[in-house]
């Protein structure tokens, strides 16, 4: 018989091994020496020692799910109490209990990080919710969609939640980017219509500004194109395309008529300067025939320099009050030296004049005496009366008799 501390093999070849609750049979060896029996149930026990190893580290090591672990543990532990191996059997149970309880442990552990991933997973889809429903107003169309599209990578790459609340959730979230997706395919085809409604009004708009382009009527025409452009501002834009396009054929048509109408006022201002010209010269022959002496001559002459004057045609426009005023000027200065010609050989005018004066000096002379009498008689407040009335006759005179010295007395 032989024997170590773990196990022996008695003198029939049955091979035991020690253990709390006693002796247990292993097996039985009839091939060789007991020696050589327990050299090979100790090996096999270091096999289930290697193997005990090997699961600590994995566990310890790698993300081997409790499941795996478990089943493994459960595997070596039936070889363990199946005790067909010679060694410290108790030894192996304690180290697949602590085994068991690290399982445990780190199940538990990867709950509360699943836990704690899905309550941040929950959190992170729910703001990201909040936000894609508050997009779904915004009118930033370029802007909100981009980041709309940035939302749905971000959902992506979050876990999963439970089935009903991550259905849930995404049903709000696409939701919020479909309603926004609507108001935006909504406005834009709004916007195809107004700028469809801009190209036919301003296609219009360039048809009458090249009808116009050949226009010789300046002014009107400027106007219109003024009024064109007004209204070309007012009907907004069209399609980028048929923008440029029509603005261009605008542009072409009023830059057609603003040449040929600047190449004729370049043409008329130089004609005109020539004329401002030759009226200064004029305006300098009529104010030599001032101060009038002769007014028959003057006359005669200044008819001829104004006969000479209007043949000659326009001038500049900001020159034309000046030169006029000083043909005006002497205009006058000839028409006052007729009138006062007129006033001093106009036999009627001057019996008017005679026959008032002589009417004011006899009412002057009656108030004299009038006066004269009531101080005599002591009555000076009717002489004060009279008098302030003789002053006013006497003032009359004296403007009467003026005007009869301007026909020679």
């Amino acid at each position: 018989m032989s024997s170590d501390p773990w196990g022996r093999v008695d003198e029939t070849g049955t091979v035991y091994v020690r253990t709390a609750d006693g002796e247990q049979v292993v097996g039985s060896w009839q091939a060789g020496s007991p020696e050589e029996a327990l050299a090979y149930f100790e090996r096999k026990y270091e096999g289930l020692v290697v193997e005990i190893g090997l699961l600590e580290k994995r566990v310890k090591t790698t993300d081997l799910s409790a499941k795996d672990a478990m089943t493994a543990i459960v595997h070596l532990r039936t070889q363990v109490d199946e005790h067909h191996v010679v060694g410290d059997l108790e030894a192996l149970r304690t180290r697949l209990d602590k085994l068991v309880a690290t399982v445990e442990a780190r199940r538990e552990e990867r709950k509360a990080a699943k836990a704690k991933q899905a309550d941040e997973a929950r959190t992170a889809k729910e703001a990201l919710v909040a936000e894609a429903e508050e997009l779904a107003a915004s009118e930033q169309w370029r802007s909100a969609g981009e980041r709309l599209r940035a939302l749905v990578d971000t959902w992506k790459g979050l876990p999963r939640l439970d089935r009903k609340a991550d259905d849930e959730l995404w049903h709000r979230f696409s939701h919020a980017r479909s309603a926004f997706s609507k108001r935006r395919k909504a406005h834009f085809a709004a916007l195809d219509a107004q700028r469809e409604d801009a190209r036919k009004a301003k296609e219009k708009l360039v048809a009458e500004a090249e009808a116009l382009s050949g226009s010789t009527d300046w002014g009107p025409t400027a106007a219109r194109y003024r009024d064109l452009m007004a209204e070309w501002k007012a009907v907004g834009r069209a399609q980028r395309e048929s923008e440029d396009e029509l603005w261009g054929r605008f542009r072409g048509a009023q830059d057609v008529f603003f040449q040929a109408r600047s190449e004729v006022f370049a043409e008329r201002d130089a004609e005109q300067q020539v004329n401002l010209t030759h009226k200064e010269e004029l305006a300098a022959e009529a104010e030599k025939l001032l101060p009038v002496t002769d007014l028959k001559a003057a006359r005669a002459a200044f008819r001829s320099i104004n006969e000479r004057w209007e043949a000659i045609g326009h001038v500049p426009r900001d020159a034309r009050p000046k030169i006029e005023g000083r043909m005006h000027a002497v205009e006058r200065a000839i028409q006052e030296a007729e009138e006062a010609e007129w006033r001093r050989t106009n036999p009627e005018a001057r019996a008017r004049a005679a026959g008032l004066t002589g009417q004011l000096q006899a009412a002057v002379d009656k108030l004299q005496e009038q006066v004269d009498k009531a101080r005599a008689a002591g009555n000076d407040a009717k002489a004060d009366k009279l008098s302030k009335e003789l002053e006013g006759r006497k003032a009359l005179l004296d403007q009467a008799l003026k005007g009869l010295e301007e026909f020679g007395g």
